[in-house]
Formats: C-alpha cells, sequence, structure tokens
C-alpha cells in the first residue's frame, strides 16, 4: 500500500480560494495530479506561469500600473541609465573588444534595455567602431511583442518557422539589430554582457522542509474535501530532488532551491569564461539566509500562490549563496550588494543633482523625487533588491610583474568593478 503524504505544518495550511479561480489552469493542474500523484512546487511553478496555452506570462501583460506589479526600469528611467553605464565600464574593463553583444534574460517591456541603448546613443564617441547587437531571451509572445513595438516599432518580423532559433527580429530606429529567442542556449556565441533584472526570481524552485525523518519536499495536492481547492503537503519518502539538491551542512528548517536557475548561471558563467564578458544580475534575493520566500502577486497586492492558478505572478527570493556555488569555479562573483548601494556606488546622487538643476516644473521635479525614493529608500526597493555579478577571472586578475621592466611599464592595474565599488564623480 502506498504511503499517505502528510499534510504541511502550519507554515503551510490548506488553502482557501478567495476568489472564483481560472478553470482551465485549475482544471488542468487537478488533473494532472489525479493521474500522477502530487507534483512539486517548482513543477506547479512551470506550469503557471509557462504553460504554452494558459501560462500567467505567455497570454498576459502583467507589468506597469495597470498589471500585478512595477519594475525599477518602469519607475525611473536612471536605473536603465546607470544600469547603461555599468554595462560601458565593463566593456571598457576587458579592452573594447570589436564586438559588444547585450544580452537581457526576461526584458519585461522593453523599458530596461531601452534606457540602457540610449545612454549608448549618448555616448557613441566611446564606443567607437564597436559592433552592438541586442538579444533579448523572452517565452513570452505577448510581451515579445510589446517589446518590438517599444524598440524597433513596425520594423520587427516573425520567423516562418516555430522552431527557428530567432523567433523575432528587427532594428532600432539607430540601425541596431534587435533578435528574439526562447532559450539562452540559442543566443550566440561571442563577447557578451548579460543583464537578468527580475528574471531568476520567477524561476521555478523545489521547496523542502526538515522532518524527524530528514528532509522531505513539499508538494502540491489537491484538497480531499475540496476538489477545487489545492494544498501543500510533505513527500512520506525522499525525492530525488530532496536527496541531491540540499547542501549536507544545511542549517535552516526549511529551503528553496532553483535548480533551473543554477543551471542557467552555470551556462552564462562557462560563456563568460570561454567568450568573455560578464553577467549583472539584480533581483528580490538574500545570501543564503532565508526560508519561506514563495509568494503571489495580484494587482500589486500579495495574493495565495494556490489560489486561482494563473491568475498572479508567482515568486520567490533569489538565493545568491547558491548561484555563486553554482558559477564560482568558471569565474569570479562579485556582490550581492544592496540595490542602494549598486546605484549610490555608479552615481544615482550626482544624476539626480543634474537633473534637479535643469528642471523647473514642479510635478516633474516630484516625480523625480519620489522615484529616487522608491528606488534607493531601505523601506522600499534600496534594501530588497540586490546586484550580483559573474566575471571574467582575468578581469580582477592582478598586474603582471614581468622581470626587467620598470614600474610604469607593467601590465596596468584592472578598472574597479562600478557598482560594486564606490567611485568618485566630479
Amino acid at each position: 500500500a502506498s504511503v499517505p503524504f502528510v499534510i504541511a505544518a502550519s507554515r503551510y495550511p490548506v488553502r482557501e480560494l478567495n476568489e472564483k479561480p481560472q478553470p482551465s489552469m485549475l482544471r488542468h493542474l487537478t488533473s494532472k495530479i489525479k493521474s500522477t500523484g502530487p507534483v512539486t512546487v517548482a513543477e506547479y511553478m512551470r506550469e503557471v506561469l509557462t504553460n504554452p496555452v494558459t501560462g500567467y506570462y505567455v497570454k498576459n501583460n502583467m507589468l506597469g500600473p495597470e498589471g500585478d506589479f512595477i519594475t525599477s526600469p518602469e519607475i525611473s528611467q536612471i536605473f536603465g541609465e546607470l544600469v547603461g553605464v555599468w554595462i560601458l565600464s565593463e566593456w571598457m574593463g576587458a579592452g573594447q573588444p570589436k564586438q559588444l553583444q547585450l544580452v537581457e534574460l526576461g526584458p519585461g517591456k522593453g523599458s530596461l534595455a531601452s534606457d540602457v541603448l540610449r545612454v549608448f546613443g549618448q555616448l557613441r564617441s566611446v564606443l567607437g567602431g564597436a559592433s552592438v547587437s541586442l538579444h533579448l531571451v523572452e517565452v513570452s509572445p505577448a510581451l515579445s511583442r510589446l517589446q518590438a513595438q517599444n524598440l524597433t516599432g513596425d520594423s520587427s518580423q516573425e520567423a516562418d518557422a516555430e522552431d527557428e532559433p530567432v523567433y523575432r527580429s528587427g532594428e532600432t530606429a539607430a540601425g541596431l539589430p534587435v533578435s528574439w529567442y526562447r532559450r539562452l542556449d540559442d543566443v550566440p556565441t561571442g563577447f557578451s554582457i548579460f543583464v537578468a533584472h527580475e528574471f531568476f526570481d520567477a524561476l521555478p524552485i523545489h521547496k523542502f522542509q526538515r522532518t524527524e525523518k530528514g528532509w522531505r519536499e513539499v508538494m502540491v495536492d489537491i484538497d480531499p474535501d475540496k476538489e477545487d481547492q489545492l494544498r501543500f503537503v510533505v513527500a512520506p519518502s525522499p525525492t530525488l530532488s530532496s536527496s541531491t539538491l540540499v547542501q549536507a551542512d544545511e542549517s535552516r528548517s526549511h529551503v528553496e532551491v532553483c535548480a533551473e536557475g543554477g543551471v542557467i548561471v552555470q551556462q552564462l558563467a562557462r560563456r563568460i569564461a570561454e567568450d568573455g564578458g560578464a553577467a549583472l544580475i539584480a533581483d528580490y534575493g538574500h545570501d543564503g539566509t532565508k526560508t519561506d520566500t514563495f509568494r503571489g502577486f495580484k494587482g500589486h497586492q500579495l495574493h495565495d500562490v494556490l489560489s486561482s492558478p494563473g491568475s498572479a505572478d508567482l515568486t520567490a527570493d533569489v538565493d545568491f549563496s547558491f548561484l555563486r556555488r553554482m558559477a564560482e569555479s568558471d569565474v569570479a562573483c562579485l556582490g550581492p550588494v544592496t540595490q542602494r548601494t549598486f546605484l549610490k556606488n555608479m552615481g544615482i546622487d550626482s544624476r539626480m543633482q543634474v537633473l534637479l538643476r535643469n528642471c523647473s516644473d514642479p510635478s516633474t521635479r516630484k516625480q523625480l523625487i519620489s522615484s529616487y525614493d522608491m528606488l534607493t529608500n531601505p523601506s522600499k526597493m534600496g534594501e530588497r533588491f540586490h546586484f550580483f555579478s559573474l566575471l571574467h577571472h582575468s578581469r580582477l586578475a592582478k598586474p603582471k610583474k614581468v622581470e626587467g621592466l620598470t614600474l610604469e611599464k607593467r601590465s596596468p592595474a584592472p578598472l574597479p568593478v562600478a557598482g560594486f565599488t564606490k567611485l568618485k564623480f566630479s
């Protein structure tokens, strides 16, 4: 006889639905669970967010004031401008290679990419004759159309075949080529700066709970008393994930592990090690200290993660200590540092002073001050978001001493890494 699943402790109570569920996604999930048994939280997230027919990201435009959440690039263009300066700084620190691929994972509305490209246009003399191209990794057809409109106007075209690696392509008004991909693997090799802003927090997580019998995986099951509702349960025996993903020296009683995030950060690390470049990851996160961070957002409010699946965004804080373990054998890792620290190190205060000096409209000045507060205030986004970077090992290498050369002729010291080091601005 099969061992029954145990209802999770009070941390995971049976969920009550406060609103009418979306029939299609709930029906799909309950059918799957009836056929194969309880599903992992990772499989639940994957289905709810990216199911090709009814997934939240596939069929919704969820960004902005009218959506379910708003991101830093939507709050102020200063955010994207400073990220653009960081990208140029790392390109210069790498020796100004002739090719620069800007690759963004989960580009939202395209606002961040648009702000970065505007900085590139303003600093065209710095880029010189470098060949610049934009590559967007996006699974949502709805969002890719919105990105194309914002970045290329009416110039983008969809691929003829569905299995083409580049499923959409176009050009910006300045003639810069833009390509869309469903997978990071499909992005061409070459020197690349990767940006992932609020990307890793939406990747599926496995949840594990320490029990008297060892680590057990938290699963999603149907409530036997109410078949139109879901609940959390704890697996009665070890799963492959609980046996392989939890660290042997783990001291927490509850752990979330994003295996897919680990795979992606390893891909980024290998590409940087082989082709040069860097990656900047900005997200909700912690450095291996938090436990239960799985939550939903709908209409800018917290939403029950098991209620009305497919109608709300699901997210979990990024464990940067896990990303570091996955990447550090191939690349150097910096951070995490808080968003407040990163932006201030990048010179947001100096930029704000310039904007306020040149602004005479009271309402615009008020908006600038409000957006600055939202981005940097510790009680708002300032300390909830963190920045983490992957760099080629040579980027931080100490100068080589060559026998017979004077001090002035030795290899120059590497440039400091902007954002993670406080820079002086005149």
